[in-house]
């Protein structure tokens, strides 16, 4: 329990957005999934999403939570659920550093009939199981075949079960680890982005 001069809150008592602020800013750093889909009318999609986590290793399944419409496209479903839902395929790229720019490019609202890999200025490359393209300069990409989605209140979980792993020479450690201090992965926090200090074993020595 917290100091008792700590901040409580009730999420009843509060707005969506408040208490979604909170959970942001508390639940950090959190990986990107950077999800590229393709619409049943052959458009390609390529959008971040920072609630993202492993949810099963065997099978090896990843989630992506997925919410609701922007507020100027409030009530609507977000392309990427959409697309998914329609080709049950989809690659999820890790975000390193150097894409920074170019993920947030992609992150911008427009409309479904626009390319996000072109917009960001994105090469492709092929996928080998998923007919659904990889951002070429992305260090780690998986692809993904729909296991479910399920809904959560005003969000969706998209369970996805990975049918292929692609990691660049210099991205791989050897021994099926990743070199993580050579892709540098970005992290999300509440509105910012931060880098990863390098990394260190528990327990520390004390000081």
């Amino acid at each position: 329990m917290p100091h008792q001069n700590a901040h409580t809150f009730q999420p009843q008592d509060l707005e969506v957005q408040e208490m979604y602020k909170l959970m942001i800013g508390s639940v950090v750093p959190r990986p990107i999934a950077w999800v590229s889909s393709k619409s049943k009318e052959g458009v390609y999609n390529l959008a971040p999403f920072s609630f993202f986590t492993v949810a099963s290793r065997q099978p090896p399944v990843l989630l992506v939570s997925i919410g609701p419409g922007v507020a100027e496209r409030e009530g609507t479903t977000k392309d990427t659920l959409l697309n998914i839902e329609a080709q049950e395929e989809y690659v999820i790229q890790v975000v390193p550093e150097a894409l920074g720019n170019q993920m947030h490019e992609s992150s911008k609202h427009v409309d479904p009939e626009v390319d996000e890999f072109n917009l960001a200025g994105l090469k492709t490359v092929k996928a080998k199981e998923v007919d659904i393209p990889i951002v070429e300069a992305s260090p780690i990409a998986f692809e993904c075949k729909l296991n479910q989605i399920i809904p959560v209140g005003s969000d969706h979980l998209v369970l996805g079960e990975v049918v292929s792993v692609h990691i660049d020479d210099e991205a791989y450690a050897g021994n099926y680890r990743t070199a993580i201090d050579e892709w540098k992965p970005l992290a999300r926090l509440a509105g910012d982005y931060a880098s990863l200090s390098p990394a260190f074993k528990l327990p520390k020595d004390q000081e």
